[in-house]
């Protein structure tokens, strides 16, 4: 009795618990039951998209089919929807399976290897990709209607919760055990008396954690602060859409808009001693080397005029005591001293460029190839055909072998083919900006605005800096800096971090 092998999948979690996994299975067999198979093996896809044929289950029916080559002769699925929603990737599995000598069947749809089988097929699976994008339109068009009106149709933000009914009242309510801290991490830094470090300390301090029970990390809270939706504003910016939220929010405008002012390094209005006051653009950055303490800034009052000072807060140590120009033209001149040698940054411009170059004529290349060797097996199989059918050189033994394997070669390698993907990137214009970046710390710094000139301070220090006795202490540099500029380690023993942050504005 010839065997088969059944696939079913849904594409959801939802429909993992009802009964359309078993539904479709008692299908298949009464299918193979019906036409005289005997069924070998069921292949289970829980909760996975049809969209693409990288699935768990599918996989592995690809491999076994490969694996038990000949033991079996059909492939059994329920409908074509199930086995694939993209026609591409339906047609490129579809012509591996033949190459294996295994022929696909759906119990719904009257497929078969006729030539008014494989039209019908070849129109399901392209009914089974447009209802697939129909679905993705009407997705998509729900959601920005939901978001109109303010509901919020997607994963509840940390501080808040799915409501009972999202339908008929607010889609989300306050989460009772983090909505509050939430809440207190916005009063905190809207102050401008804490860092963002130290505000998601002492909210972490008082049991703010994650859905999963895990600490928030700095990203997440990064991206927590930035969000509208905590100040009642749904925004969709790739649809266009800007509405008020039907749930109540966490904080007031004023507070999110105090927030926002913080984080773009601006003065907040509640306190005369802010943290980011661009009259003391390292206060807080640089730390006094002999208590560790962060440097404040105050003005002094002179016989003629104020005067501007970085202090040690320290009554007890008073380290520094400087003056404001003092302290800054030591800091550029710093600054100056860690740009590289010229010859550095050429052979580090040179050395990425080729690197990025090779992996893209890489990527060229291995798609050349795979085009070639396509080419040439087609042509075998061409020539394979004319020595069988015209030449009569080969017995149909021979023949049927090599045909299936340079089927499933070809298959393989389409599939290969179409996988390749070729990033697109300016990477010598951000060697260039970072070449003039690198090349006029020292000015750069000066003439930024207050939040760049904080932004740069962290990239280039990431635990900041240190000052005592009219000179800055060895600091911890960006790790790019040992990469570029190799004997600045052994000069310096300057201690490598394991990151920094990744962007610098324009």
């Amino acid at each position: 009795m010839p065997k088969a092998v059944i696939y079913v999948r849904v594409s959801t979690q939802e429909q993992v618990s009802n009964l359309s996994l078993s539904t479709q299975e008692k299908e298949c067999r009464t299918y193979c039951e019906r036409h005289g198979f005997e069924v070998d093996r069921v292949f289970t896809e829980e909760g996975e998209s049809a969209k693409t044929t990288n699935r768990t289950a599918f996989r592995e029916m690809l491999g076994f089919c490969k694996s038990k080559k000949a033991h079996f002769q059909c492939l059994v699925v329920y409908s074509l929807s199930r086995f694939s929603r993209d026609k591409n990737d339906h047609f490129a599995a579809r012509a591996y399976l033949h190459s294996l000598g295994v022929t696909l069947r759906s119990v719904t749809e009257p497929i078969d290897d006729s030539s008014t089988g494989k039209l019908m097929e070849g129109l399901l699976a392209s009914f089974a990709q447009y209802d697939n994008d129909v679905r993705a339109d009407r997705t998509i068009a729900g959601m920005r209607a939901s978001l109109a009106l303010g509901r919020w149709t997607h994963k509840p933000p940390l501080g808040y919760l799915r409501a009972a009914t999202p339908k008929i009242g607010p889609s989300l309510v306050q989460d009772p055990e983090r909505g509050p801290l939430v809440a207190k991490a916005f009063e905190l830094f809207a102050t401008g008396l804490y860092t963002k470090t130290e505000v998601l300390r002492q909210v972490t301090a008082l049991g703010l954690k994650t859905f999963k029970g895990k600490p928030v990390s700095m990203q997440t809270f990064n991206l927590t602060l930035e969000k509208p939706i905590y100040a009642g504003i749904l925004k969709a910016k790739r649809w266009n859409v800007e509405s008020e939220a039907n749930f109540k929010p966490l904080v007031d405008r004023e507070t999110f808009v105090a927030v926002q002012a913080v984080l773009q390094g601006k003065r907040p209005s509640v306190t005369p001693y802010q943290r980011n006051n661009p009259d003391f653009p390292l206060r807080r950055f640089v730390t006094c080397e002999k208590c560790g303490r962060p440097l404040t800034g105050s003005f002094s009052k002179g016989r003629k005029k104020r005067y501007a000072y970085y202090r040690c807060p320290e009554t007890s140590c008073r380290g520094v005591n400087v003056r404001k120009t003092t302290l800054e033209d030591a800091f550029v001149s710093y600054l100056n001293g860690l740009t590289p040698e010229p010859g550095y940054l050429r052979l580090f411009h040179e050395v990425v460029l080729d690197t990025w170059k090779q992996k893209q004529q890489g990527a060229q290349d291995a798609r050349i190839s795979l085009e070639k060797a396509i080419t040439s097996l087609r042509e075998r199989k061409d020539r394979l055909v004319d020595a069988f059918i015209y030449q009569r050189a080969i017995d149909k033994a021979t023949y049927e072998e090599q045909r299936v394997k340079l089927e499933e070669d070809i298959a393989l390698k389409e599939i290969d083919l179409n996988e390749q993907r070729t990033d697109e990137l300016d990477v010598e214009g951000v060697l260039n900006f970072a070449h003039h970046i690198l090349a006029h710390l020292g000015r750069l710094w000066l003439e930024l605005p207050l939040a760049q000139k904080q932004r740069l301070q962290r990239v280039l220090f990431p635990t900041g800096a240190s000052f005592a006795d009219g000179k800055f202490g060895t600091a911890e540099l960006a790790i790019f800096f040992k990469a570029i500029q190799p004997s600045m380690a052994s000069n310096s023993n300057l201690v490598t971090p394991t990151g920094f942050e990744p962007v610098l504005p324009p």
